[in-house]
């Protein structure tokens, strides 16, 4: 079952309308069902094609989102959070932990994975995906969360920035799109001590 034409229907209705705000809501989960395995793949498949794909440069078939997305769940130091609208998937972010034996990381993670799907930005879901994933990882344990992005994801760095997480590096050759290196900022934030900006 396809659900994203619901959500780009949704969306467009209540941009037509302006009758209600959608509801955001973001959930953990454990092991996704087929309905929402399909409307993660759609989900992602429009971020990709719009810039955002998480490594991926080229869009991959659906088989290959399906596994991924499947995959997450059998990786022990992996959540994935699923964020909605109106209770259709619009985006997700996983926490990532470094592997037991990495003693010496054990209080870091990472953000990784994390989109919106274009449709269903403006409506908070990155921001809620977010705040859900530090709260997730202050549970934890986790002290300082970490994550890298494209410079050429300008809304990304400012929407990171404005929650909070500090730009500490930046490699020049971070990847390699279009025959050409793209930047790649490294931005980090501290759990325990958060930084107003």
């Amino acid at each position: 079952m396809n659900m994203l034409p619901n959500l780009v229907d949704h969306v467009i209705e209540v941009k037509r309308h302006g009758v209600s705000v959608p509801e955001c809501t973001v959930e953990h989960v454990r092991k996704i069902d087929r309905p929402d395995l399909e409307s993660l793949v759609d989900a992602t498949l429009l971020a990709i094609e719009d810039g955002g794909g998480f490594g991926w440069v080229k869009t991959p078939h659906r088989d290959t989102l399906r596994a991924f997305w499947e995959g997450v769940s059998l990786i022990p130091e992996r959540k994935l959070f699923v964020g909605r609208l109106d209770g259709i998937v619009a985006g997700a972010v996983q926490l990532v932990r470094f592997p037991r034996n990495n003693e010496a990381q054990s209080r870091s993670a990472v953000l990784s994975s994390a989109f919106v799907a274009p449709p269903a930005r403006g409506y908070g879901v990155a921001r809620a995906l977010i705040q859900t994933a530090e709260n997730a990882a202050q549970l934890d344990g986790i002290k300082r969360i970490e994550i890298d992005l494209r410079a050429t994801q300008e809304k990304a760095i400012i929407l990171y920035r404005d929650v909070g997480y500090l730009k500490w590096g930046e490699n020049p050759h971070y990847a390699f799109i279009d025959g050409k290196w793209v930047a790649g900022h490294y931005m980090a934030k501290d759990l325990e001590n958060p930084i107003s900006l």
